[in-house]
């Protein structure tokens, strides 16, 4: 582990890295880290607008900063919603999801009731399930290869 930290604080310090703002720095982590999430609304039902997005995107994007994650992009359709999260290590996947989906069903709700019908929804605003999907940096067969190429000790 300490060499990992280690090699990841060296190579900041190198005249040949090129400092990137993304690459994010803890006591004992380095980190750059996305998710592509997508939610589709319970029985996929088309009932978002463009005012219901619009809302939406700045819900979850209060949500994210509250949780130390950043909503770097967000768009939707009528039956379900994109967004991209900037998230550090410590959030589970999941504790982002469940607030992300909890808190803007609520708000949701809340500013367009008419819209937002609980009898047709079940009680739910979106599907139980989503898509989570970690995207950026290398392709994985680069960095099967880079770790492939790695020359361990001899015996």
């Amino acid at each position: 582990m300490w060499s990992t930290v280690h090699d990841a604080t060296v190579l900041s310090v190198s005249p040949r890295w090129v400092p990137d703002p993304d690459v994010r720095r803890g006591r004992s982590v380095v980190y750059n880290l996305h998710v592509h999430l997508v939610f589709v609304t319970k029985y996929r039902r088309g009932m978002l607008n463009d005012a219901m997005l619009t809302y939406c995107e700045q819900v979850m994007r209060d949500v994210c900063e509250g949780l130390g994650a950043e909503l770097r992009e967000f768009n939707g359709e009528e039956d379900h919603v994109h967004l991209l999260v900037y998230y550090p290590p410590k959030l589970p996947i999941s504790t982002l999801v469940n607030r992300l989906k909890g808190v803007s069903t609520h708000y949701l709700r809340k500013e367009f009731t008419g819209q937002v019908n609980q009898a047709i929804m079940h009680g739910h605003l979106w599907s139980p399930s989503y898509f989570a999907g970690s995207c950026g940096g290398a392709p994985l067969a680069v960095i099967k290869q880079y770790i492939a190429d790695h020359k361990r000790p001899s015996p």
